[in-house]
This record gives C-alpha cells, structure tokens and sequence, in this order.
C-alpha cells in the first residue's frame, strides 16, 4: 500500500444529470451524491423498493456485452464505465450514483458530462488517508479466445497505455497515452463511444440500440452503404440524410480527435478498473482491450490486493538508516542478551511502533529449540513483539530508563508460520486504545519473507522501578 500520504476526496454537493440511456433508450435522472469516507463508488436505484445499492465492485460483473454491466441480488445496473471513468479522472475516492433507471444517461457518449458535472459540484478534501495499492510487480490476464492482454508493471503514478487493432482498413492500429491522471478532463474525457456500420446493422435489427442516435456515437463504416441500410438508418436516427465522410465516418459528427476510438478505449479501461475498488498505482498496458478482458484483469487485481491486504505485509527499506539501533534500544529498554530480541527500530507514531530482528543461526535459543532443524519459538516472536511494543509505550516517558515493562494480557495468538535462522522479522504494533495508566493494549503482527508469521493482542504495563 502507498507511503504517500494523500486524503480522500469526495464531492462538495450533489449535481443531477438527465438524459437517455445507450442501450434501454429509458429516461433517466442521475445524482452524484458526496460520500463518506472508506465508501468508495456505489450506485443506488431509487426507483426501486427499498432503494438497494450496488458497489462497484468487479466481482459483480455479469455481463460486458456492449458495456460493462453489474449486478447484485437481481438488481442491475448497465454501462457503468463513462461515468465511473469520470470519477476516477477527476481523483474522487467516494461517491454514491443516485438512478432511477438501471443505465446512467449516455450523454455524447463520452465522460465529458460527467467531468463537468463533478467540476460544478466542487470536490472537497475528507479526514482519511487514500489507500493506494502499489504495484511491485507484473500482473497480467490475457484472453486467449480474442488475443487480447491487460498488464499493468510498476510506475510512480497511474498511468494508461492502450494499444487497439481492429484488423479494418478504416480504422486500423491505434495507441492511446495517459501519462497522468490529471491530464484526463483534457486529453481523455471527451472521447466518445464508436461503432462499425456492420455491428449497427445487428443492433438495428434486434431493436438493441434505443437510446442511440448518432449524435453519441462515431459510426465507422467499415462495409458498403445498401440503400435498404441506408433507409433505416435515416428512420432510427431520425435524419433526412445521411452520408460518409472522407475518413470512412458517417457525417454525424466531427472526431475530438485523430486516435478517438483508442483514447476511448483507454476511458473504457479507467472505468472498468475502478471496479478493482482501490486506486492503483502502476502502469497499465492494454493491448485490444474490451469489457471481458478489462473487468476479468480488474477482478484478478482486485483478489490480489484483497489477500496482499489480509496478510497486511508493510514495505519497509531495510537499507535506510533506522530510528534507533541497537545502542539506542539498551539505553530505553532494560532488557540485555541474550534476551534483547529486537535490533532496529525503523517507524514510529504516537499510536504505532515498526522494529526488525535478524534471526542468525547464533541464537542461543537454537542450541535446544530442534538443533538439528532449527525454528524460533513462537513464544520468543511474541517477546519481541512486546519488546517493540515496549519502546512505544517507554516513549511516552522522560525518564525510560527508571520503568520496566510487564505483561499483562495475550490474545487471539496465531503462529502462521516458521521462522528460520537468516529470516529478517518485522514487528509491527499498533495502539487499539490510548495508553493510560502505563497500559499500553496493541495488535501486533511479525512479518517474514514477505509473509504474516505471527499476530497478536498484546496487554503490557510500565511499572516504575523503586530505587
């Protein structure tokens, strides 16, 4: 998770939006509504009974035929992505999307509505901190059926790559770039929605395009122009004429852009991996990216940060000078070796302490402790929890020298797994309660190999020494 500190955001009053959606041709009202913090993006359906909300949550993905669409108990809600790509670009954490139909308004068929929207209402800083999942290394899915592949490899700051080939002579290869967030209200959120005459046919047809007429899509006509096609794409747009421009497009509308098709791919990408629920911070590349291949990478990333999250591993440079060293911890802690079991002290807070031991082979522990296969005692992990624990607390002191430390209370202790001679170990505890009295009550946790060792709740008090 991030070691920037950024606050959550939220907007500053609720904005409404009317318009048509894509795909049901319904009439719809959509609110943006300020969140709590830790909320996250959510859609609410007030036109039905008991007004459920639906999280935008990848694992509620049902459908991506022709946009990505969510659904929770029954409850639906279609094309999701222009909107939620707004939300994204403008850096809001929280927001409740307010319907009384299941799709939001299509608008041009691009986000620029939204990001309009969202500037009207203002955006306000909240008391949280953003979490922000890190990437450290390459994590990629590819659809093997369509040769499309999503990866996403580590950067500064998030950033969009998408890469798209349509294998047609009006729009062949394109590349889109966001190389900052901030850059999408300009560069991105314009971009409008686009189909091939030949897939308008079918849509036609099936009666699957209501809400569509060409004012929010850019129609590329990759086949001939019947008369029979023509006809009825007068009738379902309502337009007396109709005709091909020189770059292959239907006359309805100029493109914002040479590579429009790519940058709203690149939006598609943005809103579908919102659903991963965390910002990230990375680089994603998509090579042919589509709704299947967008929101199955967002579900696989969203697993990954669920179980980096359950193991709660916090990343520490071992290599930068520590807050204390050993010297520094025998002037605080009274403890000597061989039962010094803590040799750095690297974070400290008023409400958490992080320390680290090398576990060597020298231990005098491991004369005893299974010699010939030789694991640290579970009960000595604990110890130099408390240990480091014991520094938070002797911390609050003048005088640390003149107090000793004593266990009161162990709880809910899990061993997880093996300690070795050459592992490092990272403690880290943090204050469940404020100290008072010299109690001090933490969660502690041993980190190693990347991995959860050991957990703990751990009651300790300082006692002054009678001299």
């Amino acid at each position: 998770m991030s070691d920037q500190t950024v606050k959550q955001r939220t907007i500053a009053k609720e904005v409404t939006l009317n318009g048509v959606g894509l795909h049901t041709g319904k009439e719809v009202s959509m609110t943006l509504k300020p969140a709590p913090v830790n909320h996250g993006y959510a859609f609410k359906r007030i036109d039905l009974e008991g007004h459920p909300v639906i999280e935008a949550d990848a694992n509620y993905v049902v459908n991506t035929q022709r946009g990505t669409n969510l659904e929770k108990k029954g409850v639906k809600i279609q094309t999701s992505e222009h909107v939620l790509a707004a939300v994204v670009g403008m850096d809001i954490d929280n927001i409740l999307i307010e319907m009384d139909a299941a799709e939001p308004p299509i608008m041009d068929g691009s986000s620029k509505y939204f990001v309009e929207a969202i500037e009207k209402a203002g955006i306000v800083e909240q008391e949280a901190e953003r979490e922000e999942y890190v990437v450290t290394d390459v994590i990629s899915y590819t659809d093997e059926e369509s040769g499309s592949e999503i990866t996403v490899i580590p950067a500064d700051e998030y950033q969009v790559t998408t890469m798209v080939d349509f294998g047609t002579k009006v729009l062949g290869t394109q590349n889109a770039t966001l190389k900052k967030m901030a850059d999408f209200k300009n560069e991105i959120s314009d971009s409008r929605t686009f189909s091939f005459l030949h897939e308008i046919e079918t849509l036609l047809e099936h009666g699957l395009i209501k809400g569509g007429d060409l004012n929010n899509a850019i129609v590329y006509v990759d086949k001939e122009l019947s008369e029979p096609t023509l006809e009825k794409l007068k009738v379902a747009f309502k337009k007396d004429s109709i005709a091909i421009k020189p770059n292959g497009i239907l006359d309805n509308l100029t493109l914002h852009h040479p590579n429009e098709a790519a940058r709203h791919k690149l939006l598609d990408v943005i809103g579908d991996l919102a659903l991963v629920g965390t910002r990230i911070r990375g680089k994603v590349i998509a090579n042919k990216p589509g709704h299947f291949v967008n929101t199955q990478f967002a579900k696989k990333l969203s697993k990954i940060i669920k179980i980096e999250k359950r193991n709660k591993v916090p990343k520490f440079d071992l290599s930068k000078p520590p807050l204390m060293d050993v010297v520094q911890i025998m002037n605080m802690l009274p403890h000597r070796p061989p039962f010094l079991l803590v040799d750095r002290i690297l974070e400290m807070s008023d409400s958490h302490v992080v320390g680290m031991k090398n576990v060597t082979m020298n231990e005098p522990f491991f004369v005893g402790h299974f010699p010939g296969a030789p694991v640290m005692p579970g009960v000595l992990q604990v110890e130099a929890m408390a240990q480091t624990g014991g520094i938070l607390v002797l911390n609050t002191v003048p005088d640390p020298e003149n107090y000793l430390t004593y266990f009161m209370k162990m709880d809910n202790v899990k061993f997880k797994q093996q300690v070795n001679p050459g592992d490092t170990l990272v403690f880290k505890l943090e204050l469940l309660s404020p100290i008072r009295r010299g109690i001090c009550h933490m969660q502690g946790y041993a980190y190693s190999n990347g991995k959860l060792a050991t957990e703990a709740e751990l009651m300790a008090q300082i006692v002054k020494v009678k001299n």
